[in-house]
Order: C-alpha cells, then sequence, then structure tokens
C-alpha cells in the first residue's frame, strides 16, 4: 500500500511483490527501490497480464513466485536481474485460455452454446488515449500513444473488426451469416497441434472457447454459413418465454424448440432419450460441391445426421439435414462435447456440440 514500504530497507533492491498491481511499482519507486518482481493472481494461471511499471520490473506467474521466494529464504545475499525487453517469438503453447476468460454454460439459455467464439485478448498492444497515462494513475505523468491492455474487452475488438471486413467482402450477407462463418472456421488446435488449453495447462472444451478460436484467413470462404432471419429468432425468443420484443409479431402457441434455431453450434440441455433437430446450411462457397458429414459424438451419446451427404449446385442453394443424438444407457448425467463436420474436400465447417 502506499507508504507501506521502508525506504532503508528498499533502496537499491528488486522487491517481490506476491501481488499484482501498477501502484506496487509506484510504491517500490517511491521507497527507492532498484525494480519489481509482481506475480499473477493465481486465478490467471500460467497466464501473465502485464503492467506499466514507474521503475525496470517483470511479473512472473503465481507458482513461479514461489521458487523464487524459495531462493530468497535460502541465502543472506540473494540476488536478480532484469534485463532489456526482448521480443520473443512462436511460443509455445500458443493460443491459450486466459484465466479471466469468459465461460459457459449459457445461464439464460443452456440449450445455446456460449461463448461463441475466442480471441486474442491478452496482453493486447492497442492505440491508447495520451490524456491518460499507462498506468492510469495520478502521479504518472507518462504519455504514450500505444499500451498494453488485457481482458475480454480487448478480445472482443479483434472479432468486431473481422466481422466489419466480412461485411465489406459479403455486404449482403446477414448478421447471423457473419457469425456463422467466424465461428464454424474456427480453430480448436495450438501451434503445437494439440487441443487448446487452459491456463492452467489442462485441456480446454466448448464451454471455454466456443466454436475455437478465430482465424481470420478462413472466414471469407466458409463454404456453408448457417443463416437465420430476424422472424427466426422472434420464434427463438417466444420458445423461451419472451413476446413482447416485436408488437406486430404474434407468437405461436406451439413455437420451435431453442435448440432448433439455426445456430453454428448445437446444445442439449438434459437429454434423457433422443432429441433431433433442424439445421439449415447455405452454399456460399463453389458450385457444383458435394459435403459429406463426420461426427465426433459426445461420450455417452450417439450423433446421426440425415442426409449424410448433401450436394449442392448453385451458390445461396440451401439444404437442410436433421442432427439426432441419443443417450446411451448408463449415462452420468455430466457435461460432455464433440462435434459435427461437413467437408468437401476444400472447407470444414466444423459445429461444436455439447450434450447433458
Amino acid at each position: 500500500m502506499p507508504g507501506s514500504l521502508s525506504p532503508e530497507k528498499t533502496k537499491g533492491k528488486i522487491v517481490l511483490c506476491l501481488r499484482e498491481g501498477v501502484e506496487k511499482g509506484a510504491e517500490v519507486k517511491r521507497a527507492g527501490g532498484a525494480g519489481i518482481i509482481s506475480t499473477s493472481s493465481p486465478a490467471d494461471g500460467n497466464g501473465i497480464l502485464v503492467d506499466a511499471y514507474h521503475l525496470p520490473g517483470t511479473k512472473v506467474a503465481a507458482l513461479d513466485a514461489i521458487t523464487i521466494l524459495n531462493y530468497i529464504n535460502s541465502t543472506k545475499k540473494p540476488m536478480a536481474q532484469i534485463d532489456p525487453v526482448a521480443i520473443v517469438l512462436d511460443t509455445k503453447p500458443a493460443p491459450f485460455m486466459a484465466g479471466f476468460s469468459s465461460t459457459g454454460p449459457n445461464p439464460i439459455e443452456p440449450n445455446i452454446l456460449k461463448p461463441d467464439i475466442c480471441a486474442p485478448g491478452l496482453n493486447i498492444l492497442a492505440a491508447w488515449s495520451e490524456a491518460s497515462s499507462p498506468s492510469n494513475l495520478d502521479m504518472d505523468h507518462r504519455v504514450v500513444q500505444y499500451n498494453f491492455d488485457s481482458g475480454t474487452s480487448m478480445a472482443t475488438p479483434h472479432v468486431a473488426g473481422i466481422a466489419a471486413l466480412l461485411k465489406a467482402v459479403h455486404p449482403t450477407w446477414s448478421s447471423a451469416a457473419i457469425r456463422s462463418a467466424i465461428m464454424t472456421t474456427a480453430n480448436v488446435k495450438n501451434n503445437q497441434g494439440n487441443y487448446l488449453t487452459t491456463a492452467f495447462g489442462t485441456e480446454a472444451n466448448p464451454f471455454n472457447y466456443g466454436s475455437g478460436h478465430l482465424r481470420p484467413t478462413k472466414v471469407s470462404d466458409p463454404g456453408l454459413v448457417y443463416d437465420a432471419s430476424y422472424t427466426d429468432y422472434l420464434l427463438f425468443l417466444c420458445s423461451i418465454g419472451v413476446n413482447n420484443v416485436d408488437k406486430t409479431f404474434k407468437c405461436p402457441s406451439n413455437p420451435p424448440s431453442a435448440n432448433n434455431l439455426n445456430y453454428p453450434s448445437l446444445a442439449i440441455a438434459h437429454l434423457n432419450g433422443t432429441m433431433t433437430v433442424n439445421r439449415t446450411v447455405t452454399n456460399v462457397g463453389s458450385k457444383p460441391s458435394v459435403y459429406i458429414a463426420s461426427v465426433e459424438p459426445p461420450l455417452g451419446f450417439s450423433v446421426k445426421l440425415q442426409p449424410k451427404i448433401l450436394y449442392f449446385t448453385e451458390v445461396g442453394e440451401k439444404k437442410s439435414f436433421l442432427v439426432t443424438v441419443k443417450a446411451k444407457k448408463g449415462g452420468k448425467g455430466e457435461y460432455s462435447f464433440g462435434s459435427y463436420t461437413w467437408n468437401d474436400g476444400i472447407h470444414e465447417v466444423r459445429s461444436p456440440i455439447v450434450v447433458w
């Protein structure tokens, strides 16, 4: 805290702070410290959120701080050196899910998988207002045009920018089609060829990343899209009891289930027997084209697509299919994850499945 460090003990020293925060660096500097090593929150796992310190400093993961502390306690004259900043490329594994990332299941409607997508949000170099210091502290009078920041607020602009560029390439596409292109072309593996992990190194799942990590180079040519109209969304709202959005629209007495919204992912909550849902894809790729379905069923469930082959002769042509999910005997009622994919040899149109 401000005023908590003794200048006599701190002067010329590198101080290890077992909590993060730029204000701690300000206190170390006030007390004459030579540098600071701070630690990320245990909740951040291996993710390290950098800070704009007022003096030479670095940050380490919470577990690494224990190693440093043990070293300090092992000798009467512990020594440390903070090297100049260096750019490190091709870090592995990357990407991984940040500890602060939003996660499912969807608390409002569990039959719609959330999140939809994940995107870069950890230590993003972005434009910064010169009216604000990089640390946002009153005593900090530095002026910068760019600064590092982290959070879902940094991931969101990546997706918004891709959506804007995609709308420029395909001006007639609906918002639902744009969402579909972003989701079905996402990647669920890292640069080591393994499945995405959490900040703690454990395997992540669709409740962490949705359809996967955003791939900007793929979105403009997804092959197929799951489109949905304004009326489709009104019917979806009817299915969850929301009927006052549009006064000109009257909900039918028996609206389709929430599962039947033409969404690029599939979530089924509390499945005891069998459920069949409808999906429709629109060909936005080449003509003619033939797409063949493949399935990775969630553990404890069987998944069948009918038909298994879709034939397209025109761009803009629509084809519908059924997805039947059946719970096997002896299921434990736990969350289970899988996927189904349409492939024409050029495009892979992947949709995650979550069932419980």
